[in-house]
C-alpha cells in the first residue's frame, strides 16, 4: 500500500503571517507551497487595469486555479503546503474532495489584531492585497479579524502564535505534520 502525499493547509485572517510559515514550512519539508495571492498576483499581472476590490472578478477565476494545482499535486502524489485564509463557509467545498486525495494537517495562525494592522499598514510585500481595503473595514467596524471562521473539518488542526516568531516552534510543527493519521475506526 502507497502512503498519501500530505496537504498542510496554513489559514487565517489577512496579516497573520500565513505566507512567511507557509513557506518555511514547505523549504523545510522540501516540498512545493501553492500561496493563493501569489496566484492571483499572476493572474493580476496579466489583467490590465485591474483594480483589488470586494467583487473582485479574478476572485472566482484564482479560487479555482488555486483548486485545480493543488488536485492535480495531490493525485500525482505530492505532498504540499497550500496557504489561503481559508474561512470555513467559503473553502470548505473545496477541500472536502481532497480528503480521499491527501492526509489533511490544518494549521491555525493567530495574532493580536493591532500586529495584523500593523503588518497590513507597513509590509510593502502587501500591496495586492488591497489591505487599503481590508485597513479601512477594520477602522470602520465592519471587519473584526477575530470574528473569522476557521475550517470546521475534523483532521488534525495546530494553532501557532506567531506575533513573534513561531509558537510552537517549527520543529514542534514538523513533528505534527509527520504524525501518522488516525487509523480508521475497525468494524465490528
Amino acid at each position: 500500500m502507497q502512503n498519501r502525499p500530505t496537504l498542510v493547509v496554513v489559514s487565517r485572517p489577512p496579516a497573520t503571517g500565513k505566507t512567511t510559515l507557509a513557506r518555511t514550512l514547505a523549504q523545510q519539508l522540501g516540498c512545493p507551497a501553492i500561496i493563493r495571492d501569489e496566484t492571483k498576483q499572476g493572474m493580476v499581472m496579466s489583467t490590465p487595469n485591474h483594480q483589488p476590490a470586494g467583487d473582485d472578478p479574478l476572485n472566482i477565476p484564482t479560487l479555482e486555479v488555486f483548486f485545480k494545482t493543488i488536485t492535480i499535486l495531490l493525485q500525482a502524489g505530492v505532498t504540499l503546503v497550500a496557504e489561503a485564509a481559508f474561512q470555513d463557509r467559503l473553502w470548505r467545498p473545496g477541500l472536502e474532495p481532497l480528503l480521499h486525495l491527501a492526509d489533511l494537517r490544518i494549521i491555525q495562525c493567530t495574532t493580536p489584531t493591532p500586529t495584523i494592522t500593523e503588518r497590513a499598514r507597513t509590509d510593502s510585500h502587501r500591496a495586492a492585497h488591497g489591505d487599503q481595503a481590508l485597513l479601512a473595514d477594520m477602522e470602520a467596524g465592519a471587519y473584526d479579524p477575530e470574528q473569522f471562521k476557521a475550517i470546521s473539518l475534523d483532521v488534525p488542526t495546530l494553532v501557532v502564535d506567531t506575533s513573534d516568531g513561531y509558537m510552537p516552534g517549527t520543529a514542534e510543527i514538523q513533528a505534527f505534520l509527520r504524525t501518522p493519521p488516525p487509523s480508521p475506526n475497525p468494524r465490528r
